[in-house]
């Protein structure tokens, strides 16, 4: 007797019951003998990977094995990074949260900051469990809670963020404090009204006296952030604040040390005596290896020796001071440090030179280095060449001729010249010009082309040293291709014909050949060298002038070789005096002026005035790359009285850089000497303006510091 079918057709698929478990060792809707899925949290794609992890946070709670516990958060931390949304599991995840394993409560912590903005009805849930972690007996997790809850950026969190701020900011354990700190910024940004109804700023100001320098450190990043938008472009500071805080800058960390350092150019001080007292205090931090550091001492120095009377002798020697940890640092560095070190050093050179002509060698290319690195030295070494060093640096640069790399080379041949127009040497420069005109008969296009160009700007400032170069000028112009060198050629034909012989005729054939000739440049070059020419060797340049003034009056390719064309043309009809007038110009220029693209001296004093900054990477003031909203305006204090006259000028020697003794030490918080108090239009919240005058006079205060 046949059995019945145990499935009834309706619920049946081509005849295959609607569901079967796989054998073991199978995974679901795998074929036996298949490998299972690879066991990581990045591979996982079977459907239901969230229903999974609610299972397993469901048994969360009677898990035993602490890593397990914590692989099972893992993976929803892995989830979420991958871009799933787990947020479903906010419940599960909330009663996880109630462990004593610090690892976990991060992980949950983080679960909650990455889901609070995109679901703050579900954010809400956890505001009683993190104000009960806040007020816990371990002060790790009061500080994490406090950062957890602070991240939340909810406006409705408001209310439950500004109490246990206050509380943290008077716990008896610095990590809670500096994380509560932090935490007043992130209220600050989040409802600037409530900030300021519980004068945060006053108790920031406070707390500068905190026995933790960790905590110090942050109220002044903090300070500085929130006021940065005031008249005083940071926070306000006066004498015993920065004294206090130089006094205790041995304290700080490396951050710290930098926070501290970016207030000193803002000070004045009251005296010379104060200033090199303020330098015997910092010069210790030249002895750290960290790069930030040693620049905003660097920048403090600057700042500091400004102010003072013979200020430009005074930076010379601060230039001294820091030129050897400056040069260390330099060269043990990573490849991007070292070239931003690189850009600060070039600054230093221009307002100090020869303070660095000594370390030339450690400016030489190491072949291991990144193309910006060996170009930046490149524009540095020429800089550093003295009648002494030069015949080194010169014998070096034409071993970087013949690199592969042809920037490289055209910088090495572009800083040969430079350094032959720096030096009044007469046997320097004749030996950079033997040089280049040895490279004009190059095969290499490049290196011939960028010597003319080189040769051209030697020659204006060493005219005297034309002979040298007028027996190769008619062979280079045959055979230099590129337009720049050409041009070059040509504009030294046309200064000193009288030199070369076969001038006119070599100028000639690119005449006839004038409709073959596609760069605009090279054609004004011929327009003008022909003029010259002209004036000097009239037989045999007149008819060729003609015709080439001709072709050029008709020449409609471009609209600056036209004009110039009809211009020569009118002058010559009009008076032949006047045009030799015109077009004979001298174009010597003395050894110890600058070419006028070279004379930035402008944009280096802007420059110098945002020192350890992108704009000395950029060589650009903040303006040019800042939109306006965005920029801090850099205001410096107020010059206060001194407490007592100095007895006696000192005598910093800032060459040394040891035996330096502070007389500084005596300088407390708790002596209001010479303070200048913040007005209320300095501060965010002018209401407290009273209270504020009584913390920057660091006398008695209601919040006692913890």
């Amino acid at each position: 007797m046949a059995m019945a079918n145990p499935y009834p057709p309706s619920t049946m698929t081509n005849g295959a019951p609607p569901h079967h478990n796989p054998p073991p060792g199978v995974p679901p809707g795998g074929n036996p003998g298949a490998a299972p899925p690879p066991d990581s949290y990045f591979t996982e794609t079977r459907k239901g990977e969230v229903n999974e992890l609610r299972q397993l946070l469901r048994t969360f709670s009677s898990e035993r094995d602490p890593n397990r516990k914590r692989d099972i958060i893992k993976k929803v931390i892995a989830y979420m990074t991958l871009g799933i949304d787990v947020s479903r599991l906010f419940t599960e995840m909330m009663l996880a949260i109630e462990t004593r394993d610090l690892v976990i409560k991060k992980m949950v912590y983080l679960f909650l900051c990455n889901y609070a903005t995109t679901h703050p009805e579900l954010a809400q849930m956890c505001t009683n469990t993190l104000q009960k972690d806040c007020g816990n007996d371990d002060p790790m997790v009061r500080g994490l809670a406090l950062r957890a809850l602070c991240s939340l950026r909810l406006p409705q969190m408001v209310e439950y963020i500004s109490e246990p701020l206050r509380k943290s900011l008077t716990d008896n354990h610095a990590y809670v404090r500096k994380t509560g700190v932090m935490g007043i910024l992130k209220l600050y940004h989040l409802d600037t009204a409530a900030f300021e109804r519980c004068n945060f700023v006053d108790i920031l100001y406070d707390m500068l006296r905190d026995p933790d320098a960790s905590v110090v450190s942050n109220c002044i990043l903090v300070l500085g952030e929130i006021m940065s938008r005031g008249e005083n472009g940071g926070m306000a500071i006066n004498r015993p604040i920065i004294l206090h805080l130089l006094n205790r800058i041995h304290e700080f960390s490396e951050f710290g040390i930098v926070a501290v350092l970016d207030l000193v150019p803002r000070y004045t001080p009251a005296n010379e005596e104060e200033a090199y007292q303020m330098m015997n205090l910092l010069d210790p931090i030249l002895r750290t290896s960290n790069s930030a550091a040693v620049l905003g001492t660097i920048r403090a120095f600057l700042s500091l020796a400004e102010q003072m009377e013979d200020s430009e002798e005074m930076t010379k020697q601060v230039v001294m001071r820091v030129k050897a940890p400056l040069v260390t640092i330099t060269v043990s560095s990573i490849p991007e440090l070292t070239h931003c070190l690189l850009k600060n050093i070039d600054v230093l050179i221009d307002i100090a030179p020869g303070v660095f002509d000594d370390e030339y060698r450690q400016f030489y290319i190491r072949y291991t280095e990144p193309s910006h690195v060996k170009f930046l030295k490149l524009q540095i070494l020429p800089k550093l060449a003295n009648d002494v060093n030069s015949p080194e640096i010169v014998v070096e640069l034409a071993e970087y001729v013949d690199d592969v790399n042809t920037k490289l080379s055209r910088l090495a041949l572009r800083a040969l010249a430079r350094i032959a127009c720096r030096l009044s040497s007469q046997e320097a420069a004749e030996g950079i010009v033997l040089r280049l005109v040895e490279y004009l008969d190059d095969d290499s296009g490049h290196i011939s082309s960028e010597a003319a160009t080189s040769l051209s700007m030697v020659l204006r400032k060493h005219p005297h040293l034309k002979e040298l170069t007028a027996h190769r000028l008619p062979r280079a112009l045959r055979y230099i291709k590129e337009p720049s060198g050409k041009t070059a050629i040509l504009f030294l034909l046309g200064e000193y014909a009288d030199h070369v012989p076969g001038a006119p005729y070599a100028v000639e054939k690119l005449i006839d050949g004038y409709d073959n000739i596609s760069s605009p440049d090279v054609k004004r070059g011929l327009l003008h060298a022909t003029i010259k020419l002209f004036f000097k060797r009239p037989p045999e340049c007149q008819k060729m002038l003609g015709r080439l003034l001709k072709k050029a009056t008709e020449d409609v390719s471009n609209q600056d070789l036209h004009d110039r064309a009809l211009m020569y043309y009118r002058l010559l009809r009009a008076s032949p005096n006047l045009a030799e007038a015109v077009v004979g110009t001298s174009v010597t220029i003395p050894v110890g002026k600058a070419f006028c693209e070279d004379d930035d001296e402008v944009l280096r004093d802007e420059l110098m005035r945002e020192f350890n900054s992108l704009s000395i990477l950029y060589g650009k003031t903040q303006e040019n790359f800042i939109q306006e909203e965005y920029r801090v305006k850099f205001v410096r204090m107020a010059k206060e009285e001194a407490p007592h006259p100095p007895a006696q000028a000192p005598t910093a020697d800032l060459t040394n850089e040891t035996g330096i003794e502070s007389d500084m030490a005596a300088a407390s918080l708790s002596t209001p000497v010479g303070e200048v108090p913040p007005t209320s239009s300095q501060l965010p919240n002018s209401s407290q303006s009273e209270v504020v005058a009584d913390l920057l006079d660091f006398g008695d205060s209601a919040t006692p510091a913890p």
